[in-house]
């Protein structure tokens, strides 16, 4: 049987010319947008490419919106979240059905829990709390409060159902405090609504956790500043990423923490021992998506070695600044240093 060719007409390879023209034109004539709003307790900005602003206005508040309604769900600061109904059940034997976000968000945090023995618990909320109001007061808790809230805390004491999706929480007084992972899921599902709407040129960002979206027009990713730790002598430059299609997360105590007898006490607590971290960290890890990225919170409890290995396990790039003695050390992932388009000289 011979050969068979198909004939393709000169006209069809104008057409594909011409679409390509087409789409790049189309591309140029988008506008960059940024719009901010406080949400989850933090400033959230959406950056967005659209043909007007009218149009980027609208999708933004659609984004927004998609972050506040989740809010409703996650916050352990309002009274009526499904979150702060759910801690209310604690220890009456009782097993609820929840949503299909918490569910999502818990039965991750459950995962990297089992994962990190423990390092990472979302159950920490008696331990968040008291700490959040030393450093309001700028005052530490006496050891025995320290003890009596850790012994509240513990993620085998959350019993997850994944046929019924319910959740259980075993004992009496604990409390759920997602924030670690909740914002990074939060920009995932805003960059969800972006895309939706057809506005895939998009960032989102909620504090240290940044999904982004298909690169700006003419570009091939978007360029993040990943800052250094604030010391005083010989502080390590900022590098600039490029990604796309990706998240970031940077966890550490740069902007909260409290001093206190010449230390320095991070917001990031070990929920195993109730005692804050005094090393001085900042971890940002870049992976497919933000709920993923929210390890970066686990690695700064457990160190740059085992830190390594997890974000090896969990596909992700991982850059560790420490400074435990006041003396700046960095770890880097063999991948991260792919993403760097610019690393600024002392």
């Amino acid at each position: 049987m011979p050969d068979m060719h198909v004939i393709i007409p000169r006209f069809f390879f104008a057409l594909v010319f011409l679409f390509s023209a087409t789409v790049s034109a189309r591309a140029e004539e988008l506008q960059k947008f940024v719009f901010e709003k406080a949400e989850m307790g933090v400033p959230f900005r959406i950056t967005l490419y659209a043909q007007n602003e009218e149009t980027a206005k609208r999708m933004a508040e659609d984004g927004f919106a998609r972050v506040e309604a989740l809010n409703h769900i996650f916050s352990d600061y309002e009274d009526d979240t499904e979150l702060v109904r759910l801690s209310h059940t604690s220890g009456s034997g009782r097993a609820v059905k929840v949503s299909d976000e918490l569910w999502t968000v818990l039965a991750r945090a459950q995962v990297l829990a089992e994962r990190t023995d423990g390092a990472f618990d979302v159950t920490c909320g008696p331990l968040t709390s008291m700490w959040r109001n030393a450093r309001r007061k700028q005052e530490l808790p006496s050891p025995e409060r320290i003890a009596a809230m850790t012994a509240r805390v513990g993620w085998k004491k959350m019993r997850l159902d994944e046929a019924a999706h319910t959740v259980e929480l075993t004992a009496p007084d604990m409390r759920l405090d997602v924030g670690s992972i909740a914002k990074g899921y939060a920009c995932d599902e805003a960059l969800k609504v972006l895309r939706k709407e057809g506005c895939p040129r998009a960032i989102v960002a909620g504090s240290g956790d940044i999904s982004v979206g298909d690169p700006p027009p003419g570009r091939t990713g978007w360029r993040i500043e990943v800052v250094g730790l604030d010391l005083d002598d010989a502080p390590p430059p900022p590098v600039v990423i490029e990604i796309a299609n990706a998240a970031i997360a940077t966890s550490g105590d740069r902007n909260q923490r409290l001093d206190a007898n010449g230390k320095r006490l991070s917001h990031i607590l070990d929920p195993r021992t109730g005692q804050p971290l005094t090393d001085h960290a900042l971890v940002s890890v870049v992976a497919q998506d933000g709920l993923t990225a929210g390890i970066s919170t686990a690695c700064s409890v457990i160190g740059p070695k085992e830190s390594l290995k997890l974000a090896a396990e969990w596909n992700a790039a991982i850059r560790i600044q420490r400074a435990p003695e006041g003396k700046a050390e960095i770890t880097e992932s063999p991948d991260w240093a792919k993403l760097v388009v610019e690393r600024e000289k002392k």
